[in-house]
């Protein structure tokens, strides 16, 4: 089980098209806000940077003008939403995370979450976008894909300022990422010396809430993915709560066999045709294939329930099934 975080992305170029809304049209932003708080998310990512791989990065003032509107129309929900001085801001979460329902599992009822009590995540590298966002809406959700690095004053803004932290491991830039796949220890050996040394970092900066998310599309090989998510509870070494961002990545195209015939099963009841192997095929088992337009759904479900056997208490996603 986990929380789900839906992504709003305030992009022209994000690379999962349907998660896009123009940063000026205040009312599409506010109905997808709304449509994703029915439909039992708890938290909002928004996101006004794209990190697709081969992007190019915005300037700190562009970031800021996609961001701004958004920003300023949640706090006006807030304020009209009745709520108390004292949850103005949105709440800080517990220090685990608590499920709505578990996605693609088929066996959970989405509690709706009133939108103006949904807490917010705003995916940025850049300080600066911190100090200004708290200045609109006061807490929320620091989702920094650097992990500070990008940014040294990130840590310790975070820190002063008592927000929760996602740190995630990647490598490179958008540009470069790709070709920096190399781990000869393995990749899950490589996110522990990781989050250990972010651990000393973070506690050196007076962060004392974060998440831990392994990165998964950055800097990675679709085998390491898969292999990520195969270790997972490798990871729960830490104490943190882990957030999988797999949804519609481009190494669910292909979901290994073994993976496919164990996570398939009851994939049909969210939109999902059982489909047998080709005449001449291998024997191997008979698995699911989306219906759907999305030609990632089938591996983004897999991914998604062995992201949750795995223990992930949070899953980043696209889409909530109904």
């Amino acid at each position: 089980m986990a929380e789900l975080m839906a992504i709003i992305n305030l992009t022209p170029d994000s690379f999962y098209a349907p998660s896009r809304v123009a940063s000026a049209d205040v009312d599409a932003f506010l109905a997808r806000v709304r449509s994703f708080a029915a439909a039992g998310a708890s938290i909002i990512d928004l996101g006004a940077v794209s990190t697709r791989p081969g992007a190019v990065l915005p300037s700190l003032e562009e970031e800021w003008a996609r961001l701004a509107p958004a920003l300023e129309a949640l706090a006006e929900l807030r304020s009209q939403g009745g709520a108390s001085e004292e949850t103005k801001t949105w709440e800080k979460p517990p220090q685990r995370l608590h499920p709505n329902r578990s996605a693609e599992a088929g066996n959970e009822t989405a509690a709706a979450v009133p939108e103006e009590r949904i807490r917010i995540s705003i995916d940025t590298f850049r300080a600066e976008i911190v100090r200004r966002a708290y200045g609109v809406i006061g807490d929320f959700i620091v989702n920094d894909i650097s992990a500070g690095e990008d940014d040294p004053e990130m840590l310790p803004t975070v820190g002063r300022m008592g927000l929760e932290y996602v740190a995630m491991h990647k490598r490179g830039a958008p540009g470069t990422m790709d070709s920096l796949c190399d781990y000869p220890d393995g990749v899950v050996a490589e996110l522990i010396r990781y989050f250990a040394d972010f651990e000393r970092r973070a506690a050196a900066a007076g962060v004392e809430r974060w998440i831990l998310d392994p990165g998964l599309g950055f800097a990675k090989t679709p085998e390491q993915n898969w292999e990520v998510l195969r270790r997972l509870p490798e990871l729960q070494r830490f104490g943190r709560p882990i957030l999988i961002g797999a949804a519609d990545k481009r190494f669910t195209r292909e979901v290994p066999p073994d993976l496919a015939a164990r996570y398939s099963e009851g994939l049909a009841v969210h939109g999902y045709a059982p489909v047998a192997p080709a005449a001449g095929a291998s024997a191997a088992p008979a698995v699911s294939v989306p219906n759907a337009a999305s030609p990632t759904a089938f591996g983004t479900a897999v991914a998604h329930r062995m992201a949750l056997a795995g223990g992930a208490a949070i899953l980043r996603v696209h889409n909530i099934p109904k």
